[in-house]
């Protein structure tokens, strides 16, 4: 039987910050919840309880707490016991203690189907089995129960601190969540355009520039996308309108003063824990920054000798085209890149590729003209279906044209499953399907003949037609070849080999499945032998 692995944190210990623990020993007290056997400080803007069931799904709870060091540097120490508040009533007794219970046990089987799924041992598939019927029906009727114990918790926040941090810390969570995602790391690996290798301390730094950095209007704008949000009916999470209307307060973002956030809740451990998690997190990103640095640096060069040709004489499409990216990417801009794919549109007015990605660029600065740019290339090309209807939907939500949006994402989710279910008839070969002659031209036939002669061990050589349902216009070949002579025992290995000379050597027609005709395809082998016109070699 599988069990759920503990979180991962580094451990803090109430010697080590004594504030700390003072205020979960006062929360626990108040809300009769149970003691807490770790509370580990994590890298994450969050904080959660985690409940682990030692015997597995008979119970014998380990409770962890665990605390997000980016939370306690962009929230006050109050704001923060407001946080606590609210994971504290997840587990409190008294008033709600069977949505509290139910919200626990959702928790626990969602630990522990990971913990299945991640240990695939043959032991464990009956309970699989049951849980796969069981975990439906359970989330089902413990769903309404679940967002109501998200406002249970909320109110054991206004309670037990105030309404005001309560409010205040919900505000938080959703404008210091964007701040962090689209300014502060952002702007971090930006760096790894000009720095080689990842020498910064963004744990140390965080928090520091927050009412520097961030302009009024702006958190008015991540403020007002957050009010706009609405409660779905796929997250047991409420959206931030609704529960600050529940606790009968408005949105309230105040970030803390320098040297006052919760981290100093802390103490002596905040320096060893921040430089630890600094540590960590540039040994976790060093590839990946040295790989962007070296990808910047290889498109800066190429850039420059674009447009010294470009100063020269007016470039092929597809260098116009490289060029107007490596400028987005590298060079001056968006809008620098943006005249350039409007000049490149101008001489190819009717190319869909280009008409898609100059509707794509417009449609993101939400300018109406990309509209029927991409509905050009959409009717130029099937392939701009699904990135097509996936570009207007978004337009059309922002612009709040939801019936709009709901009917391009309609046409996208049919299409996508048309897609998938053509790859699922064209990934696979049955002894059932019906074939049919392969319809080449003799050039292309002879020239396939002349390149299947050159794959050593290669005996014999069959080409059909798969008949499809759907795109029944696209050829689906089938290759099927023969490795082992009559008085030969068939070697699997041999058979491998010729097959990975044909998918390097061979310019196969159009889409095409290569098969050994042996072993245990002797079934296919015979099925084309019999068709007239099928042997190429």
């Amino acid at each position: 039987m599988g069990h759920a692995a503990p979180p991962e944190g580094r451990r803090i210990r109430r010697d080590e910050a004594p504030l700390l623990f003072a205020i979960i020993d006062k929360l626990r007290r108040k809300l009769r919840a149970p003691r807490f056997h770790r509370v580990l400080i994590t890298d994450e803007f969050n904080a959660g309880v985690v409940q682990v069931p030692r015997l597995g799904i008979f119970g014998w709870q380990r409770n962890y707490l665990l605390l997000g060091l980016p939370l306690m540097k962009l929230m006050t120490p109050t704001q923060f016991e407001a946080v606590l508040a609210h994971e504290f009533g997840h587990l409190a007794g008294g008033h709600g203690r069977l949505s509290n219970w139910l919200y626990r046990l959702r928790m626990s089987w969602t630990r522990l189907l990971d913990a299945l799924e991640a240990q695939k041992s043959s032991g464990t598939f009956l309970f699989r089995k049951f849980f796969n019927w069981y975990a439906p029906y359970f989330s089902a009727y413990s769903f309404p129960l679940a967002r109501a114990n998200e406002y249970e918790a909320d109110a054991a926040s206004a309670r037990l601190v105030s309404p005001q941090a309560a409010a205040e810390a919900l505000t938080s969570v959703n404008v210091i969540g964007a701040y962090l995602e689209e300014r502060y790391w952002r702007g971090i690996h930006r760096q790894a355009d000009e720095v080689p290798q990842p020498s910064f301390a963004p744990y140390a730094r965080m928090g520091e520039g927050l009412r520097d950095d961030v302009d009024p209007e702006t958190v008015r704008g991540w403020l007002k996308q957050a009010m706009a949000a609405e409660t779905t009916v796929s997250d047991t999470h409420p959206c931030l309108a609704d529960r600050l209307k529940a606790i009968g307060e408005r949105p309230r973002f105040a970030p803390p003063a320098p040297g006052q956030a919760a981290d100093r809740l802390l103490g002596p451990a905040l320096e060893t824990i921040t430089a630890e998690f600094d540590r960590r997190w540039q040994e976790s990103i060093r590839a990946s920054w040295e790989e962007r640095h070296r990808a910047v640096q290889d498109g800066r060069r190429r850039l420059a000798e674009l447009d010294r040709a470009a100063a020269a004489q007016e470039l092929a499409l597809d260098d116009a085209y490289e060029r107007a990216k490596l400028t987005e990417a590298y060079g001056a801009g968006a809008d620098a890149a943006l005249e350039q794919f409007r000049r490149l549109h101008e001489r190819a007015p009717d190319d869909p590729f280009i008409c898609f990605v100059l509707g794509q660029r417009l449609l993101w600065r939400d300018d109406a003209d990309g509209v029927a740019l991409v509905e050009r290339a959409m009717a130029l090309d099937e392939d701009a279906l699904v990135p097509g209807y996936e570009a207007l939907r978004d337009f059309h939500w922002r612009q709040g044209r939801k019936d709009e949006a709901h009917a391009c994402h309609n046409r996208l989710v049919e299409r996508q499953q048309l897609l998938a279910a053509a790859r699922a008839e064209r990934d696979e070969l049955n002894i059932r399907d019906k074939l049919e002659r392969h319809g080449l031209s003799e050039a292309a036939l002879a020239e396939l003949r002349r390149q299947l002669q050159q794959i050593r061990g290669l005996r014999k050589a069959y080409l059909v037609r798969k008949r499809v349902k759907y795109f029944p216009e696209r050829p689906l070949y089938v290759l099927g070849y023969c490795v082992t002579p009559w008085w030969s025992w068939h070697l699997k290995k041999r058979a491998e080999d010729v097959q990975r000379q044909i998918g390097e050597q061979v310019t196969v027609p159009g889409e095409t499945l290569i098969v050994n005709l042996e072993g245990d395809n002797y079934r296919f082998g015979r099925k084309l032998r019999f068709m007239r016109g099928s042997r190429i070699l």
